[in-house]
């Protein structure tokens, strides 16, 4: 008997925790899922092993997955408090939700890296409104500018001028718009001057991002990256365990060149891609919605995900709206909620954590990498 590993998250999102008033998939309790041959089999990993919850739990997901999958479903449900660690900065264990630590900051769920082989393909607009999605969507989320040399969120984002403060505690506390924790350089330079900073500037920079921050909990932060594989890149994944990283790529072979190249080093590093975003994938004349004009190629994206084995997350249309909202500061989610483009991104939101869901709940999660070579 085959059961898609979706059906199965699909079921146990009817548990909730009773405290946290989150189901066990959100809050990252269920581990080692492994599906077999009518043979399911998990962990659910909680805080208090002597609590009422821990005693239902193991029940309640045997139940639900009888009736709601198959009577004949062989289902092995183990109930676990143990803390394991990670790496120097990660543990997992601590009930619903468990969380990957920053550098030195608890409380930040998942870490998603959104990231372009070039520039020009949109990433940053994809980061801004996947951010604004999930946020739409009940999550408590975080966006991080790693793009020290060009940064775009302030504007994008309609936060230009403004700078954090720093709290009791020494560290910097995030602004907040659209229901979203944001940080960025541009907060901290002059927009009219140039960045002009060597690698190990930019290094320290980022990694004060990743550690020196409030950031309070957060379900999901998402990182916009640079274009390309250098300095940031590898800050990154030495600060922080990635959840996963989100490729963006028009549909144009030079783009999906690049794009391929994303995808090879974020293997180099152990870092799994949960999925690939087609930007930019067709125009659609406002008086002729229905007709569709693929300027860059068709479905290229969607093709190379298909062939590197990554999840297609979905496409998003070239619409004037996009340009314009981002330019005045409210991303298209916000200004044109019934837009072609805000359901292309909720759907891109729905399909992302769908994936983690899965990965999370099927694979170790990510440790940091050490670089043993310059």
């Amino acid at each position: 008997m085959s059961v898609p590993r979706e059906d199965i998250l699909d079921v146990l999102r009817q548990i909730k925790h009773p405290k946290e008033e989150k189901d066990i998939i959100r809050l990252d309790m269920v581990k080692d899922l492994t599906i077999e041959d009518g043979h399911v089999s998990f962990t659910v990993v909680v805080k208090d092993p002597d609590g009422p919850f821990a005693s239902q739990v193991e029940e309640a997901c045997q139940r639900l997955l009888h009736e709601e999958v198959s009577r004949e479903l062989t289902v092995d449900v183990e109930v676990d408090s143990e803390m394991i660690p990670l790496g120097d900065d990660v543990m997992v264990g601590d009930q619903g939700g468990e969380k990957q630590q920053t550098s030195g900051e608890d409380g930040v769920q998942n870490t998603i890296a959104v990231a372009s082989g070039k520039g020009g393909v949109g990433k940053s607009t994809v980061a801004v409104n996947l951010a604004m999605s999930l946020s739409e969507q009940g999550y408590e989320v975080a966006l991080v500018d790693t793009d020290i040399y060009g940064p775009s969120i302030p504007k994008m984002m309609g936060m230009e001028g403004e700078k954090p403060r720093v709290n009791d505690e020494r560290k910097m506390v995030p602004l907040e718009k659209h229901g979203v924790k944001t940080l960025s350089m541009g907060f901290m330079v002059d927009p009219d001057q140039a960045v002009v900073w060597r690698g190990p500037m930019v290094t320290k920079a980022v990694r004060q991002f990743l550690g020196d921050v409030d950031w309070g909990d957060i379900e999901y932060m998402i990182l916009d990256l640079p274009p390309g594989t250098g300095d940031v890149q590898l800050t990154i994944v030495q600060t922080i365990p990635l959840t996963g990283a989100v490729i963006v790529s028009t549909p144009q072979d030079l783009a999906l060149a690049d794009a391929r190249k994303g995808k090879a080093m974020f293997d180099n590093v152990n870092v799994p891609v949960v999925g690939m975003v087609e930007n930019m994938a067709y125009f659609s004349p406002p008086d002729q919605p229905d007709r569709k004009y693929y300027l860059f190629g068709r479905a290229g994206a969607q093709e190379l995900a298909q062939e590197l084995d990554v999840p297609f997350l979905g496409e998003v249309p070239i619409q004037q709206e996009i340009r314009k909202s981002s330019d005045q500061g409210t991303p298209i989610v916000r200004s044109a909620p019934d837009s072609a483009s805000t359901q292309a991104f909720a759907e891109i939101a729905d399909q992302l954590t769908e994936q983690v869901a899965l990965r999370n709940a099927e694979d170790d999660p990510t440790q940091k990498i050490e670089i043993l070579y310059e």
